[in-house]
């Protein structure tokens, strides 16, 4: 059931289009956007080092704007053949070899209770039997020890990471099959990274079964970065909202999509608005310039899902940025990591 409240879809963009006021979330263009298929790693794989590409994502972005207006990673997976020897498994385990006794192991809970937290980071959660799952997964590591640093280590190495989750997980050393249903077990130390904040709402993924061994996870911690999204070229900013904008004109539209949060698609998005309006101008040579936009972390239950984007003719303050979240029947979207960016040398919107 749609909101009462949706804003009209992206074809509000268009020049000949009312333009919609307030700026509530447009739900009708979250449910068609492409969600991302995996958002996490797969069970059995052990690496999957990150393959995000800024410049392919906003170019997409661009296209997918322009397309709007005028209308898979590749899994590095552990050895498959049934019952071969599964890699790595460097992490402590407990004398016996069952579900309860890995759940139970002193060794798992200690650790990520006195695991340091990395400078620029927050602990987001601590000591939880699921690890994080969610549309913003970016890649995988597997280490020898349980090594929060290293981990942020590789967050900050990779270009638009802002959080991670690392966690012990019980795995077999055989990979399961007719011949070995229930292999023994060994320990793998997990260092996932993630495109957007980890929270507590988004850890949901408690293991599941290969044949009849369950797979089962302990001592996951999550850690969010502090700092803002980075510089777009040819716009100032970004300057941090509390909300999302929430302005009386100028709105011309918005733009989402789903995966890793990436201030660069709006900015993609607000240039590719410009360049499509400016060539389809009213009859008096003026065209509405986007000057302005405003990028946000969309949540769902407090589970990141994209980033969302607002488009303006003009710039927008903190005091409008009241915005902080609707809800759509029991489901509570929220509004975080809000920043505006401004147009460094306005478009005079005319031809």
């Amino acid at each position: 059931m749609r909101s009462a409240c949706i804003v009209a879809a992206l074809a509000g963009l268009a020049y000949a289009a009312p333009k919609p006021a307030p700026q509530d979330m447009n739900f009708d263009e979250i449910d068609s956007a492409d969600v991302p298929t995996l958002t996490g790693p797969p069970v059995d794989a052990v690496s999957q080092p990150v393959s995000y590409n800024e410049q392919a994502a906003q170019a997409s972005a661009a296209a997918d704007t322009t397309n709007d207006l005028s209308s898979s990673s590749k899994v590095k997976r552990g050895v498959n053949d049934p019952c071969s020897q599964q890699p790595d498994g460097f992490g402590p385990k407990p004398a016996v070899d069952t579900v309860e006794a890995f759940s139970a192991f002193t060794t798992f809970h200690d650790t990520a209770t006195n695991a340091p937290t990395p400078q620029g980071y927050q602990r987001s959660f601590v000591d939880l039997s699921a690890s994080v799952n969610a549309n913003t997964y970016m890649g995988l590591y597997t280490f020898k020890t349980y090594d929060t640093i290293k981990c942020q280590q590789l967050c900050d190495a990779a270009n638009l990471c802002t959080a991670f989750n690392i966690y012990f997980e019980r795995d077999p050393t055989l990979a399961p099959a007719e011949a070995c249903p229930n292999p023994a077990s060994f320990t793998n130390i997990k260092c996932t990274l993630w495109g957007s904040g980890v929270t507590t709402e988004a850890a949901v993924n408690k293991g599941q079964w290969r044949r009849a061994f369950h797979v089962v996870i302990a001592g996951s911690n999550g850690y969010t970065k502090n700092n803002p999204p980075d510089a777009q070229e040819g716009f100032t900013g970004p300057t941090e909202f509390g909300g999302a904008i929430n302005a009386p004109n100028s709105y011309i539209g918005q733009k989402y999509f789903p995966g890793v949060y990436d201030a660069g698609k709006c900015a993609a998005a607000c240039k590719a608005t410009t360049a499509y309006d400016s060539r389809h101008p009213r009859s008096d040579g003026t065209y509405d310039a986007c000057q302005f936009f405003n990028v946000y972390l969309l949540s769902k239950n407090n589970v990141p899902e994209g980033t969302y984007c607002g488009l303006y003719t003009k710039s927008w303050g903190k005091q409008y940025s009241t915005n902080y979240g609707q809800y759509r029947g029991s489901d509570y979207y929220s509004v975080s990591s809000s920043y505006g960016y401004t147009l460094t040398i306005q478009d005079p919107g005319h031809i």
